[in-house]
């Protein structure tokens, strides 16, 4: 079987960082599941349907013309890959994220995404659902006030206005959502490495995630 490292945790950790350095660092494939359900809350506002409309959510997650090529995530052809990493994007990402039936239309494509010589997966249910086999689990994490604190400056660096109060309260709402849904609700696996990133730098848990790597994956990386 494809070796896997399943990535989970709330929103802002840093998950998607951590899984792009540790794939090149691996030369191994990445998914990045959240923009998945990312692309899917796009599409749906693109079609006018309503995020709480179960039955043409699903519809449209099964027949998702989404395609990952070059770094970049094509929607129908269309790079999206600035557009849904919007705040509105994420909101949206989360309600589709919660109907049963667009996780099972979406779960076999994101199984599908294991491949030689291995996979870096990261979202909400790598580890507890979608990759519930993979050797070596890590959930990520930091409080919601550090998390909405670095996004406050990846959008000032970006020029973009932003209000941090507003912020902190988006991440909590999101959370409680991710974690209360009734299917593949956001947690940690048992069997999940807990690294809490709230005073860590990137290069700190890339180097923490990596002593599991080496104890998971002996003479893997040296």
């Amino acid at each position: 079987m494809t070796p896997v490292i399943a990535i989970d945790g709330p929103s802002g950790t840093g998950k998607g960082t951590l899984a792009a350095l540790l794939a090149e660092r691996l030369a191994w494939h990445t998914l990045d599941s959240g923009a998945i359900y990312r692309v899917l809350g796009l599409a749906a506002q693109r079609h006018g349907l309503a995020l709480d409309d179960s039955g043409p959510l699903t519809s449209l997650a099964a027949a998702l013309p989404l395609c990952f090529k070059d770094r970049k995530v094509l929607l129908d052809g269309e790079d999206v890959s600035n557009a849904i990493r919007t705040e509105e994007a994420g909101a949206a990402a989360s309600q589709v994220a919660a109907h049963p039936g667009v996780r099972a239309a979406l779960l076999e494509w994101q199984r599908r995404m294991a491949r030689p010589p291995g996979l870096v997966a990261d979202g909400r249910d790598m580890g507890t659902v979608v990759f519930s086999q993979a050797p070596l689990k890590i959930f990520l994490d930091a409080s919601p006030e550090i998390r909405a604190d670095r996004r406050y400056k990846q959008l000032k660096e970006k020029g973009l206005d932003a209000n941090l109060p507003k912020l902190v309260a988006d991440i909590r709402e999101r959370d409680a959502r991710d974690r209360s849904r009734a299917v593949a609700p956001l947690r940690a696996a048992e069997d999940a490495v807990l690294v809490d990133s709230s005073q860590m730098s990137i290069a700190e848990v890339f180097d923490r995630v990596l002593e599991e790597v080496r104890r998971v994956f002996p003479g893997l990386v040296t």
